[in-house]
């Protein structure tokens, strides 16, 4: 046990259910330290009662149910893996355990671990108690445990029939034919899903709505997410047009002018590509904010689509045709084309499927793919616009060049992999590892006794060098600026020139200078006016101008102009040297600096333009601070190269002219651009109206990819057809969602274009995500085995699994090991089923502005037991409505005073009230985890652990079909209001689950619903804010710790709940005083008393009781003689004087510090001052309950 982490012990008082064999030694241990009496030593209090029930399933070991009453959470459930993964079954060692709680660190998550260990009595156990709370789950029941393989079963089936109806749905046969049974068999039981709904579901038709008569035992992720998808779409839930009279002029018009609207278009995922975390995050918030505006009442319209990936398809076709021995220049650019689109037909679709299991409410008939043709066409007409504005141009730049691909690759294409000393690495087309991470020295020759010393990390480069460049206040070779040196291997001489770019402290203080292929060297080739000698081709082959070299692969030649420096004596020195390796991330070559012509987008004025958007608000970036990195690339940017060396993609509308005479002008002046060849014909006979023999020749290369996606807002609107219905009525957009680190590469170019082409802001607001890592802050890495593919969590994926998608991929045999080492440590049991729900609930949970999210799978499986408790409290809220009629309002409508309602009802109302509030303000705020915790608690803490459990003494005595009182009936009616509410609060986060349990919900008569949760309205603060009471929040609040006390009192000395106690009150605490006068029912009822007497002294008490101090100014005295050992109650009195004379101890030694009051924040002081007053009130309500005690022991 003292291995038991604080996260632990942390998610430990919050668990609601466990059931752990008794056999097993840790779990006894546990148990026998935790029931011995409440966790509070660190300020975070057990607020809860432990009852147990004896449970003997057959063929099953001895069971123990642990029901924790008031805080009926989920995640302790998790800690029973814990328990017993790394232990053998043994019988205990001992029946007495040890423990010392008293070690306080403030700065710690939760309680402090077990450090000191002292001696406890053993706990006895009564078997024959009931469970207090009467749920009905399927983690309550130990023989529902046994049952979870074959449910698992039952629905692979009803799964793999709902495939098999798709396909006949596409065939043109949608009716689905009634699966066999084999009746020889005994019929199949399943956990909470009975055999009838799962054949109702089976003989659904795709797009019917789904039966909701029967409401199945237990939540099944699988049960409730089937179905309702294909349902939305078919009812048009998804799209603008929804609940407009389309038959009327401008319908749409008029409806955005009286709504408002909310317009969004995805981020393209890659067409190739699977969902990942990034999407799965993408898609939650997405829906979330798209679902909350549906609700809200505004036009909506999310605009679906995927990226042509150019590199990326283009990539998988070629393996693909590899392995039949074909090239794609085998089939020529026009078949090969042909064979990318078929298998884009084939494939293409699957990302889209993979999106719909995260249940995004997207407008699907106006689904865009960026190679359509009306998105090629507004590709088309931005080329040539921009380049007649002179805003395209053609020059020779370096540019990232892929010797694999023979493509240029964008920034965002490059790895950036750092070393940090001599490294052996794996290049493509290369047997053996090539060396990076040195840094080697050699020397030019000036004459026979001068030499300059130069270092570089790529030696094979010096064969390009033309010169060696010097600081000009460098007085070590001030001397030989404007000097030559001599190449030692090609005819050519270097000039040594000053340059303040070189650090005269960095290695010898002079630098080597290949313009044609580094970054740095290019800048000072063109300061200079050097000569730009290209020394490698698009192979990655050594040019004819080598010398000896001539013809080598690069890093062939590397080792070979090494060897050859030493045996001319020229060669100094070689050392490790930290440095970066850009990598391609498509084909994992060695990204090489070439000397190209492409096609450039002038970004200078784009740049000031958009950097004035920001500083007006025309567009807001959200969170702030990446406001900052906005200006930092506004500033810095450069020009944006737009060509591809690839044949998928958009074919780049240029042409080439030629005539007579033609090579008298320069080659970039002697293009055009055009959308077809007969246009361009025009513009070139234009351009040279006296040439001759004109001949056009199309560029063969591709626009970058980012240059289609930077038209997207407005392409999928029907750009450049302006006067297009949808451009005019949902562009500009009103969102741009997407992840921080592609600021530069999407965001920045879809404001350049939008400015540019349409003469506006493209969105108002940009939101910028987190990245998604794992638990332990990693990046996700397939080669750490910690990628997760959210699909796994959401149907759940055995380690076995995950160690074969391991093997199915492209990673090295030594990479796979430790892979799978990593999967082994996080995944032991591999993930658990968590469902949609849970995951884009846990997702937004997690997301915090500014900072990446460390991903729990864990956690995320926390809230699918979330999903557990909310089927549980809707059930029982059912339960309840069984004799039922609903009013003909809901009790907000009738306009009642909160005068007219009971104290726990207007409790209710008001604590939704600010749930509702919490949660609009949080979503306008894009701040997602504090919405899912307004929810959350309204749920977790609000509804279930106080509000229903209120309503139980009010119905203890209803009998089935006996006559509701007209108290009875408003009770329910708040109930049915809070939980119609509180299920449209969630339903932008968990559709599945709020759809599946809101269609059962029962209807107040004279108030219409919407036929589905998706298009009901979202609750405001408005409609409650009367209910708002702050006072009646303290009051409540007083009275739930009241109780928590009187049942953690109960729990230590192991009273049964059927044993009711007497409970005398001593209490000067104001907010106290009208529940003790008006709530005596609820109070016995929820603390298991026979009466609460309210006293003014102590005195008036009877002998035996035990004390428990409520607070400073409140003491309960339970009457426990007869019932409780008094020595272990002073035992108990004495420990916890000793705790909290610790933690006094600690905040006044703190307070002593002579530097205390002038660090410490003053409201921290004030807070501390506060618990040692409190402290002291409870240290002395403490010693006379002791001094009671001992005078019972001696009486």
């Amino acid at each position: 046990m003292r291995e038991l982490s604080r996260r632990w012990w942390w998610w430990l008082h919050m668990v609601d259910l466990l059931v752990v064999p008794l056999s097993h030694n840790k779990s006894r241990l546990f148990f026998q330290q935790l029931l011995s009496r409440p966790l509070n030593s660190s300020g975070v209090e057990f607020r809860n009662t432990f009852f147990f029930v004896s449970v003997q399933p057959p063929s099953s070991p001895s069971l123990i149910s642990v029901c924790f009453t008031e805080i009926a959470s989920w995640e302790l459930s998790i800690l029973l893996n814990l328990l017993m993964s790394d232990e053998e079954n043994s019988s205990p060692k001992s029946e007495t355990v040890k423990r010392e709680w008293s070690t306080y660190d403030a700065n710690q998550e939760g309680p402090p671990d077990l450090l000191e260990f002292v001696d406890l009595p053993p706990v006895s156990i009564d078997y024959t108690l009931p469970i207090v709370m009467e749920e009905t789950s399927d983690t309550k029941k130990a023989k529902e445990l046994q049952k979870k393989l074959e449910k698992e079963a039952k629905m692979k089936k009803f799964l793999e029939k709902q495939e098999q109806q798709k396909a006949k749905a596409a065939d043109g046969d949608s009716k689905p034919k009634a699966a066999k049974q084999d009746k020889s068999k005994a019929k199949e039981k399943t956990s909470g899903i009975e055999d009838g709904l799962l054949q109702e579901l089976q003989n659904l038709k795709i797009g019917e709505k789904k039966p909701t008569v029967k409401l199945p035992d237990a939540y099944d992720p699988k049960y409730v997410e089937a179905a309702w998808y294909s349902w939305w779409c078919q009812q048009g839930f998804f799209k603008p047009e929804y609940g407009v009279n389309m038959e009327e002029e401008e319908a749409l018009k008029k409806a955005i002018e009286a709504r408002g609207k909310f317009v969004i278009v995805i981020p393209p995922p890659n067409v190739t590509g699977t969902l990942h975390l990034g999407h799965a995050l993408t898609c939650a918030l997405e829906d979330v904010l798209t679902r909350w505006n549906r609700m809200r009442g505004k036009v909506t319209l999310w605009v679906p689509g995927c990226d042509h990936a150019g590199i990326a398809t283009q990539m998988v076709v070629e393996k693909a045709l590899a392995r039949q021995g074909i090239s794609r220049h085998d089939l020529g650019r026009e078949e090969f084309t042909k064979r990318v689109w078929e298998w884009k037909n084939q494939k293409g679709d699957r990302i889209y499927e993979q999106l719909k299991r995260m249940a995004i409410s997207a407008d699907w008939d106006r689904v865009a793919f960026t190679m359509d043709e009306k998105l090629g066409k507004a590709v088309t007409r931005a080329f040539v616009t921009m380049f007649d504005w002179k805003l395209i141009y053609r020059s020779d730049r370096l540019v990232n060049w892929s010797c694999t691909l023979k493509s240029a690759i964008s920034d965002i294409e490059v790895d950036k992999v750092e070393l940090t000393g001599k490294t052996l690495l794996s290049v493509p087309g290369y047997e053996e590892k090539v060396e990076f991470g040195v840094l080697t020295s050699f020397a030019y020759k000036i004459d026979d006794d001068t030499e300059i010393v130069v270092a570089t990390t790529r030696p094979e480069t010096m064969l390009g060098d033309v010169a060696i460049a010097v600081h000009p206040e460098d007085e070590r070779y001030t001397s030989l600026i404007g000097k030559k040196a001599k190449h030692p291997f090609v005819d050519r001489e270097l000039i040594i020139v000053a340059d303040e770019f070189v650090e005269k402290e960095f290695g010898t203080g002079a630098v080597k200078i290949t313009p044609a292929h580094d970054p740095n060297d290019y800048e000072v080739g063109k300061r200079h006016n050097l000569e730009f000698v290209t020394i490698i081709n698009e192979d990655g082959n050594m040019e004819g101008n080598c010398g000896k070299f001539s013809g080598m692969k690069r890093f062939d030649a590397r080792k070979a102009v090494v060897e050859d420096l030493t045996s001319l004596g020229l060669y100094r020195d070689c050392v490790d040297n930290p440095m970066v390796v850009p990598v391609c991330s498509r084909s994992k070559d060695i990204v090489e600096p070439l000397l190209k012509a492409q096609w450039y987008v002038d970004c200078t004025n784009m740049a000031k333009e958009a950097l004035e958007v920001v500083r007006d608000e025309k567009i807001r970036i959200i969170p702030d601070l990446y406001r900052k990195t906005w200006e930092n690339w506004m500033n810095g940017i450069r020009d944006w190269c737009i060509s591809r060396q690839l044949w998928w993609g958009h074919q780049i509308p240029a042409y080439r002219v030629t005539f007579d005479g033609c090579n008298t002008v320069l080659d970039d002046e002697l293009w055009v651009a055009a959308e077809g060849e007969d246009e361009a014909m025009k513009k070139a006979t234009a351009k040279w109206p006296e040439a001759v023999n004109i001949k056009l020749k199309r560029d063969e290369d591709v626009l970058d990819t980012w240059f289609s996606s930077g038209l997207f807002p407005f392409s999928v609107m029907g750009w450049p057809d302006e006067e297009s219905e949808d451009f005019k009525l949902f562009y500009p957009t009103d969102l741009l969602e997407t992840g921080y680190d592609i600021i530069f590469f999407w965001v920045s170019r879809m404001i350049f274009m939008a400015g540019t082409l349409t003469k506006t802001e493209p969105f108002k607001d940009v939101f910028l995500h987190s990245l998604v890592r794992d638990a332990h802050g990693r990046k996700m890495s397939k080669s750490l085995g910690n990628v997760i593919d959210p699909l796994d969590v959401i149907q759940g994926v055995t380690l076995e699994a995950l160690h074969k998608q391991l093997e199915e991929g492209n990673l090295d045999p030594k990479e796979i090991e430790k892979a799978k080492q990593g999967q082994e440590q996080d995944y032991p049991a591999g993930i658990p089923e968590c469902g949609t729900d849970a995951l884009r609930f846990g997702l937004c949970a997690c997301m915090t502005h500014g900072r990446d999210i460390n991903l729990d799978v864990l956690r995320v499986q926390g809230y699918r037991f979330f999903c557990n408790k909310v089927w549980n409290a809707v059930k029982f809220a059912l339960f309840y409505w069984t004799d039922y009629t609903p009013s003909d309002k809901n009790p907000i409508s009738k306009n009642l005073p909160p005068t007219q309602f009971d104290r726990m009802d207007r409790w209710i109302l008001n604590k939704l009230s600010k749930a509702a509030a919490g949660t609009n303000e949080a979503l306008k705020e894009y701040n997602f985890q504090e919405a899912t915790t307004a929810i959350y608690s309204f749920w977790l803490y609000e509804l279930c652990d106080v509000y229903l459990e209120s309503l139980k003494p009010k119905f203890v005595n209803k009998k089935p079909g006996s006559t509701l009182s007209a108290s009875q009936i408003q009770s329910l009616d708040v109930l049915l209001l809070c939980v119609d509410h509180g299920l449209r609060l969630l339903s932008p986060f968990m559709p599945f689950l709020t759809e599946e349990l809101w269609q059962r919900l029962p209807q107040f008569k004279l108030e219409p619903r919407a036929p589905s949760i998706t298009v009901a309205s979202f609750p405001i603060q408005a409609a409650f804010k009367e209910f708002e009471d702050d006072n009646l929040e303290k009051e409540v609040t007083a009275m739930n710790h009241f109780i928590r006390v009187i049942r953690s009192t109960r729990s230590a000395y192991e009273i049964p709940p059927k044993t009711k106690t007497e409970a005398f009150v001593l209490n000067s605490d104001p907010s106290l005083e009208p529940v003790l006068k008006e709530d005596q029912a609820v109070l016995c009822a929820l603390s298991s008393s026979k009466s609460i007497q309210v006293i003014s002294s102590k005195e008036e008490c009877q002998h035996g009781c035990a004390a428990a101090i409520v607070n400073d100014k409140c003491t309960v005295y339970l009457l426990l003689k007869g019932l409780i050992d008094l020595a272990k109650e002073e035992e108990r009195i004495n420990k916890q004087v000793s705790i909290k004379n610790q933690q006094l101890k600690k905040l006044s030694d703190a307070a002593a510090k002579p530097d205390y009051a002038n660090k410490v924040p003053a409201d921290v002081q004030e807070s501390n001052s506060a618990k040692m007053t409190t402290l002291t009130g409870e240290i002395d309500q403490l010693l006379k309950a002791l001094e009671a005690v001992k005078v019972m022991l001696s009486e």
